[in-house]
């Protein structure tokens, strides 16, 4: 179980050194899997632990508080990928106005230097830090050769001409391209969290779903859709889910309500990885329910058509990157 921590001050977690892979990690596609291997392969050599630190809310969720950014990976999930993934002391620092402020050089001194001991720090070719972005590559090699650390910045990752990263997982997810989305990714888009109760709606109306929140955070897709449902039985089960807000109950948060087919157990309290195979249609407002069970009966059938219609080509969800 790797150690987490989210504070700058207090005892070392690495007080015989690190090595320190420096990202955002939203998604933990196949540019950041680049960057965590290059590092835990460093890390190993040396016989050093390696730290994945990032910072929780992401910064640009900090800037744009009114109207944030789509979130690819909720932090509970992206935990447990750098888990998997080898990462043996995670740090989620709060970013807030106090690290806002924080002049580049200090934030080296304090975090890489006293609280992390790093011997290599690894990150992106465009990565910048610090009050006011001031910090770069040119500034943590300059300051790396006086404090007694390495810097290494790792080459772009492209896929099919394009740069890997969560820009592009983003657009992809966006435009319900998802052997893009899962190109870029390395496995399948999938949404992962635990069950838990909703307004029992659907069950009166012919469809229980499974219901998980996104954590007050921006999906980067709504809609209807034909999905699997990974952590029920041995085998992937296909489902029809929406993600939105459900505007013919006047919802206001996004959910993601998975009706399982053929399926009637309990999920309450499980843990469920669902992935997204097709988008059916947009989100849109019923003027009543009977309406919206019609609509419901013509996406249900829609999904198990998709899901049936012979072995859809798709990457299977690695356990690496399983919640």
């Amino acid at each position: 179980m790797s150690l987490l921590f989210r504070d700058i001050g207090g005892r070392s977690p690495t007080p015989a050194g690190s090595v320190v892979c420096i990202g955002a990690f939203d998604g933990l596609h196949r540019g950041h899997q680049a960057l965590i291997g290059r590092a835990r392969a460093r890390a190993r050599e040396r016989g050093l632990p390696l730290v994945g630190l990032s910072f929780e809310p992401l910064p640009r969720e900090f800037f744009m508080a009114a109207e944030p950014p789509p979130r690819l990976s909720l932090p509970a999930a992206k935990l447990a990928g750098l888990r998997e993934l080898g990462v043996d002391v995670i740090g989620f620092l709060r970013f807030n106005a106090a690290m806002v402020a924080m002049p580049a050089e200090v934030f080296v001194r304090r975090v890489l230097v006293a609280k992390l001991q790093a011997r290599e720090v690894w990150v992106g070719p465009d990565f910048r830090f610090g009050h006011r972005r001031g910090g770069d590559l040119a500034l943590l090699q300059r300051m790396g050769h006086e404090l007694g650390f390495i810097t290494q910045a790792l080459p772009l990752v492209a896929e099919a001409g394009e740069r890997v990263s969560s820009t592009a997982v983003r657009a992809a997810l966006a435009a319900a391209d998802f052997e893009r989305a899962a190109a870029l990714l390395g496995r399948p888009y999938t949404i992962a969290g635990k069950v838990g109760r909703g307004q029992q709606l659907g069950r009166t109306l012919g469809y229980p779903t499974a219901n998980l929140r996104f954590g007050g955070k921006r999906p980067p897709l709504q809609g209807i859709f034909a999905t699997r449902v990974h952590g029920i039985g041995a085998q992937p089960m296909p489902s029809v889910s929406s993600l939105g807000t459900r505007p013919t109950v006047q919802g206001k948060a996004p959910w993601l309500e998975v009706h399982v087919f053929d399926f009637a157990g309990d999920l309450y309290g499980r843990r469920i990885e669902v992935e997204f195979v097709a988008k059916l249609r947009d989100e849109i407002r019923f003027d009543d329910l009977p309406a919206l069970i019609v609509q419901m009966d013509r996406d249900a059938a829609e999904a198990r058509a998709i899901l049936t219609a012979g072995p859809i080509e798709h990457f299977l969800p690695t356990e690496a990157l399983r919640p």
